[in-house]
């Protein structure tokens, strides 16, 4: 013979609902907690980073998702959000240095040519 336990049988005591509501606010906090920390950290970084804001958004969204996979994702997530933005950061910076490098070789290209074009025309 098979004897039902008290949670098996489809109702929930008293102590079952206190006890899920206390999980959901935990839950709350813990959300709200990430969610001020992604926002602060997003402002901080967005002056620095203002061309590549999506991609801020997308590597703080990484990282809390990554946090999340973990047992303490609020004291976790700060640490790899400020990861993430040092890396979109220092790929902006080789990005910038890279434009400014193609941007001077083709303005010396563009003179030389037209340096040429006007040697050729006898100006």
């Amino acid at each position: 013979m098979k004897r039902k336990h008290a949670n098996q049988n489809g109702s929930s005591g008293p102590g079952v609902t206190t006890l899920k509501r206390a999980c959901l606010a935990a839950c709350g906090k813990v959300l709200g907690r990430i969610a001020g920390a992604k926002q602060m950290i997003f402002n901080e970084s967005r002056g620095a980073l203002r061309e590549q804001e999506r991609l801020l958004r997308l590597a703080l969204n990484e990282a809390e998702a990554v946090a999340w996979q973990t047992g303490y994702p609020e004291l976790v997530f700060p640490a790899l959000a400020t990861e993430k933005v040092q890396a979109v950061a220092a790929w902006d910076a080789k990005l910038q240095k890279l434009r400014r490098t193609r941007y001077a070789w083709w303005s010396a290209q563009l003179a030389r040519n037209h340096g040429r074009h006007q040697a050729r025309a006898g100006l």
